[in-house]
């Protein structure tokens, strides 16, 4: 068990070799340990009627104010520079920014991701003749390096709209604007080179792609600013993650005018929105305590009591529009059986083992849902249902077309 050790803080304090000063306000620093050298993030105490202290938190100790009178409740207040993985390997400037985008946090990107495989490979079957596999593929690889860099924008715009609350949530206090590693102009910079880099990519896509994501953007924005307003703000990030269950269709050839399609693509949507919503809350379910104390709405709190009894209804809303949407598109039973029973078997199955008391617990069944519904179950039985439809292909002789690829 980490120690708790509590004193007052002197004008200057040693760790080790380092020497710390007595701030107005926070700051990273770099201090020498040993051999070492280690950047921390320094944070005076809040009240105007002590003298400027740090709290100090490194190596299993937290050091607090001595007329502090609850120092268990305050959180350490010491950022630790990455030394694993992806950002332990950028230069320390660019390190801010890569977290402001979330790259060592592919969870959300895949989100993003799946909804416009989910769509393209549904298009793919529906298309007379079949789609190329080719098209498929290179279809795919322009989501997915929009989904990388519209999510990181997402996040970044996110942040800027919350810099002031984050710091009072356990889980995001060092993120880069809430413990001023990045200036807010920085961040809004950032977001617009992000954006311009997403529009880059949407461009590559059919007109009536360009014209139908454009919307998305604005969902984008204002998404955060729906934690302050509604209880249900998880809504609005299921239409926007959601948005691309209805690109996948225009980009594989196929028009959202047609009846057929925009009733398939509606379906498809809705299932996703019911999806997020679900994901999202048990998301929600780590901050629960913290969003109380600041006042930011979330499904959770909404829902708290009944929180198993509201995701089971949206997983059966999720599961049904997903029949919905293979039934109107005229999917086949690998579909049905993959991705519609592998969701409801998946989704059961989360929900009956989640520990909605476990932030921890939590974080790991929000990571689970993205792979195990949204890629194996869902996405799976989409391109197995494309690969089988591909593989079987007759052409106007009633011959099986020998080129699968083409």
């Amino acid at each position: 068990m980490s120690a708790l050790l509590r004193q007052r803080l002197p004008p200057t304090a040693s760790l080790g070799a380092g020497l710390f000063r007595q701030f107005s306000a926070s700051r990273d620093i770099s201090v020498s340990r040993g051999s070492k050298l280690v950047q921390i993030h320094i944070r005076p105490t809040a009240s105007p009627h002590l003298k400027p202290a740090a709290l100090i938190s490194r190596s299993g100790a937290t050091l607090v104010p001595s007329n502090d009178p609850s120092p268990r409740e305050l959180p350490p207040a010491v950022y630790v520079p990455p030394t694993t993985g992806i950002l332990s390997y950028l230069p320390s400037s660019w390190v801010p920014y890569a977290e402001l985008a979330r790259i060592e946090k592919p969870t959300g990107t895949v989100y993003l991701w799946f909804p416009t495989i989910w769509s393209t490979f549904m298009a793919a079957s529906m298309t007379t003749p079949l789609a190329p596999v080719t098209g498929a593929i290179y279809t795919s690889a322009l989501f997915t390096t929009g989904a990388l860099i519209m999510r990181g924008a997402g996040c970044t715009i996110n942040d800027l709209w919350d810099q002031n609350i984050d710091d009072k949530v356990t889980r995001t206090r060092f993120r880069p604007l809430a413990r001023r590693a990045i200036t807010p102009t920085n961040a809004v910079l950032f977001a617009g080179v992000q954006c311009l880099a997403g529009l880059a990519v949407l461009l590559q896509f059919p007109m009536e792609v360009i014209v139908a994501g454009i919307p998305s953007m604005i969902l984008v924005s204002t998404y955060p600013g729906m934690k302050r307003i509604t209880n249900y703000p998880q809504a609005v990030l299921g239409a926007a993650f959601g948005w691309g269950t209805m690109l996948g269709f225009p980009a594989m050839g196929i028009s959202l005018m047609e009846p057929t399609v925009a009733t398939t693509a509606a379906c498809l949507f809705l299932s996703n929105v019911a999806w997020t919503v679900l994901y999202d809350t048990i998301y929600a379910l780590q901050d629960i305590k913290d969003d109380k104390k600041i006042g930011v709405k979330s499904t959770a709190i909404a829902n708290e009591g009944r929180t198993k009894v509201f995701l089971s209804a949206l997983g059966i809303a999720q599961v049904s529009l997903l029949a919905g949407a293979g039934y109107i598109s005229g999917l086949g039973p690998i579909y049905f059986a993959w991705s519609c029973g592998g969701t409801a078997l998946a989704n059961t199955w989360m929900i009956r083992r989640l520990n909605i008391k476990d932030p921890a617990d939590c974080s790991r069944w929000f990571k689970w849902c993205a792979w195990t519904v949204g890629g194996v179950a869902v996405s799976g039985g989409l391109m197995a249902e494309y690969g089988y439809r591909k593989l079987y292909e007759k052409d106007d002789e009633g011959e099986i077309v020998d080129d699968v690829i083409a």
